[in-house]
């Protein structure tokens, strides 16, 4: 069967990878047949408190997303599930199940007022318990990002660690690849495993808030890039992200074309908060690299 667009998944195991990430196993509908790709982004949908499981509409019979997306938005506020963009770490096409890496932001995240909804969740998060996905999509499925590029800049935080993870192991054997990662200390990088000629640089934040300095900015401009033409992935912080792109492009002269980036959260506001002008700016800019790459 086909992966379903709206289903719900439950919680299989649990796996507590650093001090502040954790990786949570799901089974549900639709992953029996469940198509797969790296940077693979889903969304998922959290209950309101005293809700056994997300609250949602009934998908319609001829599966018209649209519809059933004007039906979600128009659930009572205390009652519509929080939905967040997340991305799809591994798929075990034998156990039939996939699993998320889960930021757990603050210090005591499950108490933590300042904590998201899906922090909080993924802080106390049972076997058994259930969530809601939409998607992924296959119209969003790309290709690896290397096209016609010597090599591969991937930079972020641990909010792109998953992503950055699942890019790493699918890149053939013998592709050079720096990465740069920004984590709050040593405690929280990870072992990426890869066929690819790797290597990691670990950017310690060492007691500032995320999104708060520019340490992974300065990080990559100290970098020295192999000779060649790099294809760029960037993901975080929308700001470090803007900055990011502007040092590549108007310092490294990089082209556009060859930057692929994604603001994944904004320092001080939430998913729920109204886009502000840069985002604006963002999106416009990706729909126009979008287009841009079509008439390539």
């Amino acid at each position: 069967m086909a992966a379903e667009p709206v289903a719900l998944i439950h919680v299989t195991d649990i796996r507590r990878l650093t001090p502040h990430m954790v990786r949570i196993g799901f089974a549900g509908e639709g992953l029996d047949d469940f198509r797969t790709w790296p940077d693979q982004q889903l969304k998922l949908m959290f209950p309101r408190p005293g809700q056994a499981a997300p609250r949602l509409p009934d998908v319609p019979a001829d599966g018209d997303q649209m519809r059933w997306y004007q039906a979600f938005l128009a659930l009572p506020e205390d009652e519509r599930p929080w939905m967040r963009s997340y991305t799809v770490r591994s798929y075990d096409p034998v156990r039939q199940r996939i699993t998320v890496d889960f930021v757990l932001h603050g210090s005591a995240p499950a108490d933590d007022p300042a904590s998201g909804p899906a922090t909080r969740w993924a802080a106390t998060a049972r076997t058994g318990d259930t969530l809601a996905r939409y998607g992924p999509s296959a119209l969003y499925a790309r290709p690896l990002p290397l096209g016609t590029a010597d090599w591969l800049l991937l930079a972020g935080d641990e909010t792109a660690l998953p992503a950055i993870g699942s890019l790493v192991e699918a890149l053939p054997p013998g592709t050079r690849a720096l990465a740069c990662v920004e984590v709050a200390d040593a405690a929280e990088e990870q072992h990426l495993t890869t066929k690819a000629d790797l290597t990691v640089h670990w950017v310690h934040r060492d007691g500032a808030p995320p999104g708060s300095g520019d340490a992974l900015p300065a990080a990559v401009r100290a970098l020295a890039f192999p000779a060649g033409t790099p294809f760029a992935w960037l993901a975080g912080e929308a700001g470090t992200v803007r900055t990011l792109r502007r040092h590549l492009v108007e310092e490294r002269g990089i082209d556009k074309r060859q930057i692929d980036f994604t603001g994944y959260w904004r320092a001080r506001l939430s998913q729920d908060d109204a886009p502000t002008e840069a985002d604006l700016a963002e999106a416009r800019e990706r729909a126009a690299d979008a287009a841009r790459a079509r008439r390539d």
